[in-house]
Order: C-alpha cells, then sequence, then structure tokens
C-alpha cells in the first residue's frame, strides 16, 4: 500500500516536470512571421529638374520724383497709391512767383525788339545819308553796330523767356511714365526744394524683373544641359523658365523666363547675376519683394525616378533597400541626381523596376527574408 502511493506520487511529479518542457519543445516546431515589407518599383518618367536661388523683385521701371525748384508744394493731384498714366499732374508747386517771371521775361523781350527794330530804322536812314554825304561813313559803322546789339539784346531776351518757361514747368511734377505713385514724404503747405530729397515714387508694376546671383559653376551647367538640345542659333538661356515661390510658401501662378545674364563674374563671391521677367498684371509682386526662383528646363526631361524617403545615407553614400531574388533584402548604392517634390532622380546603381522598399526599412537588414507587398503610390508634393 505504501509503495503504491509512493509511486503514484512520483508519477504527478514526473508530469508535472515533463509537462512544460514537452510543451516548449512541441511549440518550437512553427517558425516566426517573416516581417511585412512595402516596396514601390523604380521607374522612368518626365521630370523637370530645378534649383532654387533666393531672389528680389524689381520694378522695371522706378522714378524718384523731386522738386527741381524752391517753393511752397500748393497742391497733390492724385491720391498716394493712384494709378498714373505718364503726363498725369501730381503735384504743384506755387506758380505766382515763376510766372510774374515769365511776365518779366516776356516785357524784356517786347522791349529788345522794340529797340532792335528803332536801332534797323536808324541804320537805313544813315545809309541813305552817306550816299549824299549828310554824315560820314563812321556814323553809319555806329548804326549798324547799335542794330546788332539790339539784335543780340533780342535774342538774349527770347532766351531769358525761354528759361523763365522752363523753371514755371517745374511748378507741375508730372508723371514720367505709367504706374503706381507710393507714398508722399511732403504734405501739402510745406515749402520744398532740390535738397528736400524724394516727394515720391512712380513704379511701373507690369511687367516685373526678379534678380538673383548663382554660382559660376551654376551657370555653366545650365548652358550646357540646355544645349545639348538646342537646334541653330540662340542664348541657351531663353530655353529655360522661372517660377517664383512667395513668402506664404504659396507658387506664383505665371511663368517668367530669363532675360540678362550679367558679362562678368563677381569676383568677392564668385556669382553672376541673372535677371527674368515676369508679368504682374494684377499686382501680386512688389518691388523689392524677396522670393525664392526656381530655374528650370522648359521641356520635360526622362529619369529614374525612386521616393527620397526610400534613400538612407551612410559612410559609403547614399543607399536604398531591395526586394531581390526569393524575396531576399539587398542593399544598394546610388548615385543621386536632382530633387522634385517627393521624388529624387537616380542616376547610377538602379535599373527599372528595381523594388525599393519604401515601408517597414527599420525592421530589416540586408539578406532577411521579407514579406514584399507592392506600397500604395503618393501623390508627388512639390
Amino acid at each position: 500500500m505504501l509503495n503504491r502511493r509512493f509511486f503514484c506520487i512520483f508519477t504527478m511529479a514526473g508530469v508535472l516536470i515533463s509537462g512544460p518542457a514537452a510543451a516548449q519543445e512541441s511549440g518550437s516546431g512553427s517558425a516566426p512571421p517573416l516581417p511585412a515589407v512595402g516596396y514601390v518599383a523604380a521607374s522612368e518618367k518626365d521630370v523637370t529638374p530645378q534649383v532654387s536661388f533666393v531672389g528680389r523683385m524689381e520694378a522695371v521701371q522706378r522714378v524718384d520724383l523731386r522738386a527741381r525748384i524752391t517753393g511752397f508744394l500748393e497742391e497733390q493731384a492724385v491720391a498716394d497709391g493712384a494709378v498714373v498714366s505718364k503726363g498725369d499732374l501730381l503735384f504743384v508747386i506755387e506758380q505766382p512767383p515763376f510766372a510774374a517771371r515769365v511776365q518779366e521775361a516776356d516785357a524784356n523781350l517786347e522791349a529788345a525788339k522794340a529797340q532792335q527794330e528803332n536801332a534797323r530804322v536808324q541804320w537805313e536812314r544813315a545809309q541813305q545819308l552817306v550816299k549824299r554825304g549828310n554824315i560820314s561813313q563812321a556814323t553809319v559803322d555806329e548804326r549798324r553796330a547799335d542794330f546788332l546789339v539790339a539784335k543780340a539784346s533780342v535774342s538774349q531776351s527770347e532766351a531769358a523767356l525761354e528759361s523763365a518757361g522752363i523753371t514755371y514747368s517745374y511748378t507741375e511734377i508730372r508723371s514720367p511714365i505709367d504706374g503706381q505713385i507710393g507714398r508722399s514724404s511732403v504734405k501739402v503747405g510745406n515749402l520744398v526744394s532740390p535738397e528736400t530729397g524724394v516727394l515720391a515714387t512712380v513704379v511701373k508694376k507690369d511687367p516685373v524683373y526678379v534678380t538673383f546671383n548663382v554660382s559660376e559653376k551654376a551657370l555653366l551647367q545650365f548652358r550646357r544641359s540646355e544645349r545639348q538640345d538646342q537646334v541653330g542659333d540662340g542664348d541657351s538661356l531663353s530655353r529655360l523658365e522661372l517660377r517664383l515661390r512667395l513668402s506664404d510658401q504659396t507658387v506664383y501662378e505665371r511663368v517668367g523666363s530669363l532675360d540678362f545674364a550679367d558679362v562678368q563674374v563677381n569676383t568677392g563671391t564668385d556669382t553672376v547675376a541673372l535677371r527674368g521677367t515676369f508679368p504682374n498684371s494684377d499686382g501680386l509682386l512688389l518691388d523689392g519683394q524677396y522670393v525664392l526662383v526656381a530655374v528650370q528646363s522648359k521641356a520635360p526631361q526622362s529619369a529614374l525616378v525612386v521616393p527620397r524617403a526610400a534613400v538612407a545615407v551612410d559612410q559609403r553614400g547614399s543607399f536604398v533597400l531591395l526586394v531581390g531574388d526569393g524575396n531576399t533584402v539587398e542593399q544598394r548604392v546610388i548615385k543621386l541626381g536632382d530633387q522634385f517634390g517627393s521624388d529624387v532622380t537616380v542616376r547610377e546603381g538602379l535599373k527599372p523596376g528595381d523594388r525599393v522598399i519604401v515601408n517597414g526599412m527599420l525592421k530589416v537588414r540586408p539578406g532577411m527574408k521579407v514579406n514584399a507587398s507592392a506600397a500604395e503610390p503618393k501623390a508627388s508634393r512639390p
């Protein structure tokens, strides 16, 4: 009886000891699931590579209005910010003093003409008298000299009248261009003179320039890349187009074109000044405004692209992880080209159709087996 009870206790203990071990041994036969990754196939697309630079908007025409005479400002004919046309009256400086000078000059001219007429008559009479021997030839010569002096006085008076008229015209300041006037720096009633400075500025707003500096290397790349597709003569820079990104990160809807490249390099910065032209009928672009200028080719180019989120960097450079044969992860070193939106071009290291991992990169390493599936394509962001 004692032996049977001891056997039962021993048997139960054996079951308790061997049970967990047996269960663990039976579970080791099932392999863990493969890590899931998403991939996209490298493909060739038509892209428009671009390079961005900081630029500043500049008015095509900008005129500072200044007083050319001294006097009290009598009138501001247009409001600040008004759109004006060439020849429109903008400011009036007190006119009576200058009008009086014109009248004085006109009166002096009439007196000079009267003296000239009297001198002419005296000279002609002297010519008749000398023929009859009533006066000497010396007297005739004096009459002739008096006439010439009177004639010169008339010319002098005419010049004085013209000068007075020009000075009088300075009392009216008119717009030399079509544009928009800025804020006046002097109010009506104040004394103005040439030393006063700028009264206001008139700016032509459409079209408008954008100026920016590029490195000498970048300019060479622009010209060489465009000349590869250039047919016939012409400046290769004209085949580039410009885009603007404004301070609120929006893209200006109109496209600009390059119209000028400086003829020399700034030796202090090793840069070259470029200038482009943009239409600005809505007046959104302002003189002096900072913008981001994107220079790009007008014609799209075919290039192999991958999402830039799939690219990593180590000591060897840029690389991507691929889904290779047998769904095995491979690491591939690549050389990148230009970025555009959420994609980047690949110059070397990939071929069309290579499956580039975009989801699950952090949980895999080269040589691992993976459960690969195509990832949902994402729209390219600018």
